[in-house]
C-alpha cells in the first residue's frame, strides 16, 4: 500500500471505483476518485489505473497543490481539478469524476449548461428540497491544460454564492464531490440518473 494511506481510506476508494466501474462510468482507464484525509494530504488514483480493478497501489498521496509526497508516482492528469474543489470547498471530502456515455454526449450537444428540472433526485443536491427545483449544471470546455481550465472553473465559482457541486467537461465526462465518499457517490448516482433521462428524452422525441 502506498505509504501513509490508511487502510479505510484505500478501502473506501476502491469500493467506490468498483460501483463506478459496475455502471459503465470509467470505461477502460477513465475517471478519477481522491479522498481529503485531513489538511493538505489527498489521496487519490494514480495515472493509467483502471478503476474496476483499482487496488492500493493504485492509489498515492499528494498535497493541496497536486505535488506527490512520493515524487516517484505519478497522479491522475486531472488532480488540479481535484485539488481546486478541496481548496474552494473545506467542507469537501470526496471528488469523483466519471465518463458515463450521457455525460460525455449531452455535454458535446449543449451549450454553457444542461439545465434539471423537474426531477425528484435534485433533492440530493444542497439547498433543493422539492423536484419544483430546477438547476443549470455548467460544462466547460476540455482543455488539456489543467492549471487553465480550474481557472475557468473558478471564475464561474466567484459568480455564485453556492456553486451547485457538480460540473461537467465537454465531450469528457462529470465531477461531482461530497462531504464524504457516501455523499459523493449519492449525489453521482443521482446526476447520472437525471443525465441518462435526459439523453433518452432526446431519442424518444
Amino acid at each position: 500500500m502506498g505509504a501513509g494511506i490508511p487502510a479505510p481510506a484505500a478501502r473506501v476508494l476502491i469500493e467506490a471505483g468498483r460501483r463506478m466501474d459496475a455502471r459503465g462510468w470509467v470505461p477502460a482507464t477513465a475517471g478519477n476518485l481522491s479522498l481529503r484525509l485531513g489538511p493538505g494530504r489527498i489521496v487519490i488514483t494514480r495515472s493509467g489505473v483502471h478503476k474496476g480493478f483499482l487496488t492500493e497501489d493504485g492509489l498515492m498521496l499528494v498535497d493541496e497543490a497536486g505535488a506527490p509526497a512520493d515524487p516517484g508516482l505519478r497522479p491522475s492528469a486531472e488532480t488540479g481539478l481535484h485539488c481546486g474543489i478541496y481548496r474552494r470547498f473545506p467542507e469537501a471530502g470526496a471528488v469523483l469524476h466519471g465518463h458515463s456515455v450521457a455525460a460525455t454526449v449531452l455535454s458535446r450537444q449543449a451549450g454553457a449548461g444542461i439545465a434539471l428540472a423537474g426531477y425528484e433526485l435534485l433533492k440530493a443536491f444542497p439547498g433543493l428540497s422539492t423536484h419544483r427545483a430546477a438547476v443549470q449544471l455548467p460544462i466547460f470546455d476540455n482543455d488539456q491544460d489543467i492549471a487553465r481550465l480550474q481557472q475557468r472553473v473558478e471564475a464561474l465559482w466567484a459568480l455564485q454564492p453556492a456553486p451547485l457541486p457538480g460540473y461537467l467537461i465537454r465531450g469528457h465526462g462529470v465531477y461531482v464531490w461530497g462531504r464524504d465518499m457516501e455523499e459523493a457517490l449519492l449525489r453521482l448516482e443521482a446526476l447520472e440518473f437525471m443525465l441518462a433521462c435526459e439523453l433518452e428524452e432526446r431519442r424518444v422525441r
